[in-house]
């Protein structure tokens, strides 16, 4: 402990004996010495304790963000925005939620060690009962923006951060998250920090207003200005109404605006409560009226303001537009029926142009590539390429080119002419990453640059290249067993995570009977054929499916196809379910022994068993290699 650092903590237990007019903290603002008395006499903090930063499990983190998933994917792009605002500065950008978690975080990953250990790193809990006086816990419980700047805060091991934040309230009022941006450390006064309070505020304000249009789309929304200028294009008060012209939501502005202390919420007020013009004449504040014209009065009489009022979408209209198709085309060929499998692809489809990043799960064989390039040709992006990048497929030493692209001569054996790159290929379009739990960790921290900043840095470039990609990973090993052996970046699974898409393999799809006769191409099937094929459990899903239609129809000399036009079907071995069931190697060391065993019962064939396990033979040896396996056929001859 420093002098700085002992010098603080004689501050703090000055303040929580003698008061907040304790003379060796009138340098702290009133708001943070509440705080220090709250965290010693509420809260019960030793002002003495040195804690470092509390990091959440990973499985308590995904059930916060579970539990705001749609409000995290109206957010990201407001905090993108304001990361690009201030990431040169040196400051990060958090979101937590109401109880101060860290679902959402944007920062430079050079940093990521001394990040993770100050807390400004997802999954961090900046609640005051656990932090102290901090940004985040602070504004929680005092509903406001603030900066807490160096030694502001209560914990002596958070002296050198300095932290800006502001409040997100939901439409009713309540707080549902905080927008944060802080810096490891500053030089300057805390004066320096009140550009980045006002920015925190007006980025704060547009997250605050877009959840709040998305959850009353379906209603009346007025949106109301004191400058009729701005009136459509920022405007500072927004009220959702019902049918009848009741209040049913309000952004927070809105809310202090017109809100009266000791009087009724503003919650269930009639418009003529609000201002002095009926319900019944909402219609002349449409925007098909320039904006100077449709000014009115408040009640309360503080201001006139302006009002842009859109209605809900019509039902008549609604009812004489005969909708589209419930499903794009390419998504609704899919499915035969099965209700498991369409309500992913209703999921998906309702995110075809969102810009978050899909992850779709599911065996080998279910058919995740098909799935992806039906999600790119059902969004707008469906004109620009479609990129597929097998992660387990390129060698190590090359993936880094191959994705990114290299200049001239930028390392031995580069091309002369260079190369652009997988991912400066997919610009505008979609790249599917398959088998992303095979990407070495070095390249991992690569990718979440891109996927962070939308631009990427050429082998032997100095020069950055911007991108604009919709991301959908695959994989049929469990990510999560892989973030919690720290061979997958636990911040990359959340970004590529953004939605996740969970296909059910053939065995269990009760559509398989019309897949079949899809795919017979005008064949038809013998009732042995049929239920040979029914019985199996197609270890090998859509892909094992496909190839044996494909023989069967070749080597069937007439329209039906029999029994005996089939190839051998042969379910899987008990190893390959039990590596199937398992995680795989990189996971655990119970699948390592796993491999192991395949490996001996195989006479150390390493081809035959990635067949067996519908790997690629460069991830059987990355695996072998992780798991501290090498076959006997590869070891150094005895002289």
């Amino acid at each position: 402990m420093n002098a700085s650092q002992h010098q603080h903590i004689a501050a703090v237990m000055q303040v929580a004996e003698n008061g907040l007019g304790a003379p060796v903290a009138t340098g702290n603002e009133r708001v943070i010495r509440e705080s220090w008395h709250r965290c010693v006499h509420q809260h019960q903090l030793d002002p003495t304790r040195m804690q470092e930063a509390v990091i959440l499990p990973q499985a308590r983190l995904r059930e916060h963000q579970d539990q705001m998933e749609a409000f995290l994917h109206i957010a990201r792009h407001g905090l993108e925005s304001l990361y690009t605002k201030v990431a040169g500065l040196g400051y990060v950008v958090l979101l937590t939620d109401a109880r101060g978690v860290t679902v959402d975080f944007l920062g430079d990953l050079v940093f990521e060690p001394s990040l993770r250990k100050a807390g400004l790193y997802l999954g961090a809990d900046w609640s005051e009962q656990h932090a102290g006086t901090c940004g985040v816990g602070t504004c929680i419980t005092t509903g406001q923006a603030l900066t807490v700047h160096l030694d502001d805060h209560f914990d002596a091991t958070h002296i050198p951060l300095t932290c800006t934040t502001a409040p997100i309230f939901d439409s009713k009022g309540m707080l549902s998250a905080v927008l944060d941006i802080s810096q490891l450390s500053s030089q300057q006064p805390k004066a320096s920090q009140h550009l980045a309070l006002q920015l925190v505020q007006m980025y704060a304000h547009d997250i605050e207003n877009a959840a709040f249009l998305h959850r009353h789309r379906r209603d009346w929304i007025l949106r109301l200005s004191a400058a009729p200028q701005f009136l459509d294009v920022q405007p500072e008060y927004m009220l959702a109404l019902d049918a009848s012209g009741r209040v049913i939501g309000h952004n927070r502005r809105a809310q202090v605006a017109f809100e009266r202390p000791g009087a009724q919420a503003l919650t269930g007020l009639r418009f003529e409560d609000l201002f002095d013009v009926p319900f019944s004449r909402i219609g002349d504040f449409v925007q098909a009226r320039p904006s100077d014209q449709r000014a009115l009065m408040p009640t309360n009489k503080r201001q006139l303001l302006f009002l842009s009022a859109s209605p809900p979408p019509s039902r008549l209209a609604a009812a004489q537009t005969a909708p589209p198709s419930p499903l794009p085309q390419p998504l609704r060929t899919l499915s035969a029926g099965d209700a498991a499998l369409e309500r992913q692809i209703h999921r998906a489809a309702r995110l075809v142009n969102s810009p978050i990043s899909l992850l779709v799960t599911g065996e080998t064989g279910v058919g995740k590539e098909y799935f992806a390039k039906a999600v790119h040709a059902s969004s707008e992006r469906r004109h620009r390429p479609f990129v597929a990048v097998n992660c387990a497929a390129i060698p190590e030493s090359l993936i880094e080119s191959e994705l990114f692209g290299h200049l001239p001569g930028s390392f031995s054996g580069a091309a002369p002419k260079g190369k652009r790159g997988l991912i400066p290929e997919a610009d505008g379009g979609t790249l599917f990453l398959d088998e992303i739990g095979d990407m070495p960790l070095a390249l991992q921290a690569r990718l979440l640059r891109v996927l962070s900043e939308r631009e990427v840095l050429p082998v032997g470039a100095l020069k950055p290249v911007p991108v604009n990609i919709r991301v959908i990973a695959a994989t049929h090993a469990p990510l999560e067993a892989l973030v919690k052996a720290g061979r997958f970046r636990d911040d990359l699974y959340y970004r590529l995570n953004g939605a996740h898409i969970d296909l059910p393999p053939l065995r269990e799809r009760s559509d398989l009977g019309a897949m079949i006769d899809r795919m017979l191409e005008g064949k038809t099937l013998t009732p042995p054929a049929r239920a040979r094929l029914l019985a199996h459990d197609w270890p090998g899903n859509l892909r094992e499916l496909r190839n044996a239609l494909d023989f069967a129809m070749s080597v069937s000399r007439t329209p039906a196809i029999d029994a005996d036009d089939l190839p051998e079907l042969r379910t899987r071995s008990p190893v390959a379910t039990h590596l199937r069931a398992a995680a795989p190697s990189a996971a655990d060391p119970a699948s390592d022994d796993a491999l192991l065993e395949a490996l001996t019962q195989a006479q150390w064939n390493v081809s035959a068993v990635a067949r067996q396990l519908g790997l690629s033979r460069m991830t059987m040896y990355r695996r072998m290699k992780r798991a501290g396996i090498v076959s006997p056929n590869r070891q150094p001859a005895v002289q």
